[in-house]
């Protein structure tokens, strides 16, 4: 099998180690992958600032960029809810671009998605003993439909201890662009997040979009908080080296 993957800005700027632990985990299973280098934003920034033009302009490149690709899989939930969600619209006004773009949006999946529905997988064999929590990020659950395909892998983690987080799937106040416009209300949101954690006495937070995590992790750290922060992808992977090492 063949795959592309979307790296996101975020993970392509400030956490490689995410889209590292996707690669070598989709390796193990035999799984291609290929790093299209004209890949750029899905141009979400700008669409939810109200450029929808600038948008188009950024998102075409993704068409051209996975044009010939089997499957393009993702570890955000918000970037490939971008294209299932609004590339239908952002691209409804020209016919063949309309065409390509539902050609892309059939093909794109979360990691989570990807792993679970495409090749199966609910095991992927690791190990991890620390207590764990999990955030259900909105573009994810809402637009994309991300549903217990976290929670399925997670619960074959050996020796995990995973714990229901309370009010789950409230926003963590991120919202991109919302964080910035509406800076006091996102950090109340933040907050509310952060306490809810703290009640699970978790010791990670495990999520599938580096945008959300990003937020909570930010605030956690200015609480003084020693909750670690990690993708689903890193989780897993560290729990797969853990596990082979105890295994030899």
């Amino acid at each position: 099998m063949r795959a592309s993957l979307f790296i996101t800005c975020l993970i392509d700027n400030l956490y490689p180690q995410v889209a590292e632990s996707m690669v070598k985990i989709l390796d193990r299973y035999g799984v291609r992958i290929d790093v299209p280098m004209t890949q750029t934003c899905c141009g979400q920034p700008a669409y939810n600032s109200g450029y929808v033009d600038e948008a188009r302009t950024v998102g075409a490149t993704l068409l051209d960029a996975f044009e010939d690709a089997e499957y393009v899989i993702t570890g955000s939930g918000s970037c490939a809810g971008m294209i299932h969600h609004d590339y239908p619209f952002l691209f409804q006004s020209d016919e063949r671009l309309a065409a390509r773009a539902e050609k892309l949006k059939a093909k794109t999946y979360e990691f989570s998605q990807f792993l679970v529905n495409v090749l199966g997988v609910r095991d992927v064999g690791a190990r991890f003993p620390h207590r764990v929590t999990y955030h259900p990020s909105c573009h994810g659950a809402r637009l994309l439909g991300i549903k217990n395909e976290p929670e399925t892998l997670l619960s074959r983690v050996k020796e995990i201890d995973f714990v229901e987080l309370p009010y789950a799937s409230d926003c963590c106040g991120f919202g991109g662009t919302f964080a910035v416009k509406m800076a006091e209300i996102s950090a109340a949101m933040v907050t509310e997040k952060t306490a809810h954690i703290h009640e699970t006495n978790a010791s990670f937070l495990v999520g599938t979009d580096m945008g959300c995590l990003m937020n909570i992790d930010g605030r956690l750290k200015r609480e003084g908080s020693t909750v670690q922060v990690k993708h689903l992808a890193e989780l897993l992977y560290e729990g797969i080296l853990l596990e082979e090492g105890a295994s030899r």
